[in-house]
Parts: C-alpha cells; structure tokens; sequence
C-alpha cells in the first residue's frame, strides 16, 4: 500500500492565467484555483485524469523559499493522440512554438515536439 496518491506535475509561470488558457485551449479543464478571486498564484487543471499545476513563479520564490526557473526545457508535458499530425497543427495554431515537426521513431512512434508559452517543452506522439 503505498502513502502517496494523486501524482501530478507542476509548472512553473510568470503568467498563470496565460498558461492556464493555453491548456485549456488544449482541453483540460480548471479543477483548483488560488485565490478564487483575484490573480492566481496557482491553477490545477486535469485531462483524462493526468493533472498539471501551473504556479507563479513570485508565489513559488516568496510563499515557499524557492528558486524556480519561468522559462526553459525542465521538464515535457507528454500528450498522446491518434494523429500527431493533425494534433501538431491544432496546438501551433494555439500559440505552440515548433520545436521539431512530426517525425516517425523506432519505427513505431510518430512525434512532434512544440513549446508552451513558457517554453515548457510538449511532445505530442501516437503509436503507429
């Protein structure tokens, strides 16, 4: 029996509510906010039960003593579908910057890779 439940990752924004839209735009859904009123300091939103955090990088350093990066390639959100190349344009044409268009690997995957708004990396891959 294990002691931990409900895994998720948190990002890291200089623009919560910026961040919160761009995945919403991608199908998630706003699950938990802070404040309720006001400008975020934190939002959860989920996708098929997969739940992402999007906290402010001011709140992180001040509420919590750390020294968390905006921007950069820390970690990738891994969002699986039926046709990368149908998904790939949908999310650029969301504000996704392009990292690497689809591409097939191992002869078994097809993947692309694009970048949230705050350079948060995404691969998008579906079995072949």
């Amino acid at each position: 029996m294990s002691i931990f439940r409900n895994p998720q990752v948190v990002l890291f924004s200089s623009d919560v509510v910026r961040a919160a839209a761009f995945y919403q735009g991608l199908g998630f859904t706003e699950t938990f906010r802070v404040p309720n009123d006001g400008e975020p300091i934190h939002i959860d939103l989920v996708l098929d039960g997969y739940r992402i955090g999007i906290a402010s990088v001011s709140s992180t350093r001040d509420d919590h003593g750390l020294d968390p990066l905006s921007h950069g390639q820390r970690a990738a959100v891994i969002l699986w579908t039926d046709d990368t190349d149908a998904a790939f344009k949908t999310i650029i044409s969301k504000g996704a910057k392009v990292l690497v268009s689809p591409y097939e690997w191992l002869g078994r995957l097809l993947i692309a890779w694009v970048a949230d708004p705050d350079g948060n990396p995404i691969q998008i891959v579906q079995n072949l």
